[in-house]
């Protein structure tokens, strides 16, 4: 048995949320969140992708200056999403740390921010790219995939199609034209089958849905799930642009 599956779930009307825009893929009952997080409903867990927590120390290391508060930025945001949805479960789906030495750099209240994220719920972290490893001396379960409602959360989309599959690392982006205008925004994608993540650290940038990366990942036009200041705005393919 699962740790999280002994804790009962909270209850929390997630249709009154209008931050989040509620939809089925695969059969799962999901909310796309404006924060960019993804809400399994049956499961009352809350998944993320692409944290890239120290990002900007890895870069300020080779002489790239950047402000220092990204970590602290990401974490911030996450604690916000646990207090709005009282989840039992967070799960990261890999590259939470940037590097291999991100958690030794993570300062002590940092670090502190994510063991409180732990009280009263489990955390499942799903290894990627750049963390390969199980973060050490933090709360929680390690997992090179995990199964949640008939969803298999991984890190890496798995190339052509697969139905019931939800991942990260790619950070999707929409360039979204209307108006004789265009705004760029983090979002999801998706065609019902699957699910791509956008990245929530706040270094972690993206990649244009348009771009060669996501060919073959979807059995139709995908939708676009934009992320705007205050809710998440369902996005047609034929209405997103290339860079």
């Amino acid at each position: 048995m699962n740790a999280w599956s002994r804790i009962p779930p909270p209850a929390y009307d997630l249709a009154a949320d209008g931050a989040a825009l509620r939809m089925t893929v695969a059969g799962a009952e999901v909310a796309f969140r404006a924060s960019g997080a993804l809400w399994i409903e049956a499961e009352q867990a809350l998944v993320i992708a692409d944290l890239h927590l120290e990002k900007g120390s890895a870069y300020a290391a080779r002489g790239q200056l950047l402000p220092p508060y990204d970590s602290r930025d990401a974490l911030a945001r996450l604690a916000a999403e646990v207090a709005a949805a009282r989840p039992r479960l967070v799960v990261m789906l890999g590259d939470a740390f940037h590097d291999a030495r991100a958690g030794e750099r993570l300062c002590a209240e940092d670090a502190a921010a994510i063991a409180a994220l732990a009280q009263g719920r489990a955390l499942v972290w799903v290894t990627g790219n750049h963390d390969p490893e199980p973060p050490r001396r933090l709360p929680g379960e390690a997992a090179d995939e995990l199964e949640l409602s008939g969803l298999r959360l991984r890190h890496e989309p798995a190339q052509g199609p697969a139905p019931g599959e939800a991942s990260g690392h790619l950070h999707p982006c929409a360039r979204v034209a209307a108006g004789g205008r265009s705004v760029r925004r983090r979002c999801f994608v998706t065609d019902g089958e699957r699910v791509v993540l956008p990245a929530f650290g706040a270094y972690a940038g993206g990649l244009n849905i348009r771009d060669a990366a996501f060919e073959g990942l979807f059995s139709r036009p995908p939708l676009a799930i934009a992320l705007g200041p205050r809710r998440a705005h369902a996005v047609g393919w034929r209405s997103t642009r290339p860079d």
